[in-house]
């Protein structure tokens, strides 16, 4: 078994759901024929999951729906320090996680017809986001 580690940035994105399936390959380089991609985004106020990859209205979908499960209301939470929207892309981020296991076959990730990977961005201005791609085979 043999593991390689890379790390890589992608641009800031504003908030909202993206299909960043092509960035994140973009910084992946000579997949094996077979093994693991581990995906893990170095952030608590962001998430990555895999979504529909043809209708962009499912990624607005899915930003209104969190929306609503999670509101931006002081009110309801003790930290506020840095704004309305950061307590709750912490718990958005929990719910969606900062990681994703994806087989690779044929050098090549294992995603289904309509699967891509998604960058949920929380925050209003939440910056580059720093990635952590190990690949296992």
């Amino acid at each position: 078994m043999a593991a390689t580690q890379l790390f890589f940035s992608l641009e800031a994105k504003p908030r909202g759901c993206h299909l960043v399936t092509g960035e994140v390959m973009s910084n992946i380089h000579d997949l094996p024929e077979v093994g693991v991609l581990h995906l893990f985004v170095l952030h608590t106020s962001c998430g990555v999951s895999l979504g529909e990859n043809f209708d962009p209205d499912v990624r607005v979908d899915m930003r209104t729906a969190l929306d609503r499960i999670v509101p931006e209301d002081e009110s309801l939470y003790r930290h506020t320090d840095e704004g309305p929207d950061d307590m709750p892309s912490h718990v958005k981020s929990a719910l969606i996680g900062t990681s994703l296991t994806i087989p690779i076959a044929d050098h090549k990730l294992c995603l289904g017809t309509w699967q891509g990977i998604y960058l949920h961005e929380f925050r209003n201005h939440g910056g580059r986001r720093r990635f952590v791609a190990t690949i296992i085979s």
